[in-house]
């Protein structure tokens, strides 16, 4: 019986490599070359699945794939999947849910201490030897400790996160599509409509995916309605926040700062506003950069792309693609 046939665009741990070896034929691409479009095509015209991280998924690419059965994302978020194209081409996508709710979880809650105490920024002056004595109230910041949480978006992170928040004694309340009683018996969460979380929030944490319902989800509108000594702290898509508007929140006072890890572009552009406000901490995409989280990831996106090639089918299938 024929194998099935792989490409995988992304370096992988040796061990994820190893694992698909072991079911599947597969070729790598060149990883001392810079990805092009056409050295991708090049590589995709008789494979059965491609393992990669972003890469855009959509008709222009997928027509020279005609055996392709399955795209799997070394990622939790999918918005590089063009889902009506992979839908009317009868192609699969997967994703990596679950593994990295901890470790983005983590970072999340470094983003609300570095933001709201303005770690990042003190760091900086330190280092400068700006340390001058008698400086008391410099660096003043706000307690995390009893202000209130606001989530917007109560997945799986944003549960984590809440988890974490309650160890801080943090009032949780939080906006999601659909209201989490067990979340709210189990992490003593209020559930409230979207604009109460906005005005009562003094860090609000957007966590949603990116769909076309959610993006600029976060607009000018939403910032006039937080607090003045509220911060805006997002980890989840870049496009879920107006940018502009954000910036002229930032600029015009509206909040009191931001910690960012995702832009509406990425790698965010060096003149973007945002990095030069000292009250905005500004970290490049590294929610789920660890280690042990992302060969984790590596490992069920390698076995997403198997089981889907040898059986038709895998728990991670993005909803929107499986099929009924």
């Amino acid at each position: 019986m024929k194998r099935p046939k792989v490409f995988i665009a992304n370096e992988i741990p040796k061990a994820a490599e190893e694992y698909i070896g072991q079911h599947c034929d597969y070729i790598m691409w060149d990883f001392s070359k810079r990805k092009t479009f056409q050295g991708i095509v090049d590589n995709i015209g008789d494979v059965d699945g491609i393992l990669e991280v972003g890469m855009k998924i959509d008709r222009d690419l997928l027509k020279h794939a005609p055996s392709l059965k399955v795209v799997s994302n070394i990622s939790v978020g999918y918005n590089n999947y063009n889902l009506q194209d992979m839908k009317a081409m009868g192609v699969l996508g997967t994703n990596t849910p679950g593994v990295l709710d901890n470790t983005v979880a983590d970072l999340i809650l470094g983003l609300i201490i570095s933001a709201g105490r303005r770690i990042v920024e003190a760091d900086a002056d330190t280092k400068a030897g700006n340390w001058k004595k008698g400086e008391m109230d410099k660096f003043f910041g706000k307690d995390i400790h009893h202000s209130t949480l606001g989530i917007v978006g109560m997945g799986r992170i944003g549960e984590a996160v809440a988890k974490r928040a309650k160890g801080f004694d943090m009032d949780i309340i939080y906006h999601n599509r659909t209201r989490k009683e067990d979340a709210e018996k189990r992490l003593g969460a209020r559930y409230m409509d979207m604009d109460q979380v906005l005005q009562n929030a003094d860090f609000l944490v957007v966590m949603t995916p990116l769909t076309d319902e959610t993006h600029h989800l976060i607009g000018e509108g939403e910032l006039k309605k937080m607090k003045k000594e509220a911060f805006l702290i997002n980890a989840s898509r870049g496009p879920v926040v107006d940018e502009v508007a954000l910036i002229k929140a930032l600029e015009e006072g509206w909040i009191a700062g931001a910690g960012l890890d995702v832009y509406e572009k990425e790698p965010v552009d060096a003149n973007n506003p945002l990095l030069q406000m000292k009250n905005v901490v500004t970290l490049p995409h590294i929610g789920s950069a660890t280690r042990k989280t992302r060969d984790e990831m590596a490992m069920v996106a390698a076995r997403a792309i198997v089981e889907v090639l040898e059986k038709g089918d895998s728990a991670c299938i993005v909803p929107e693609l499986r099929k009924s």
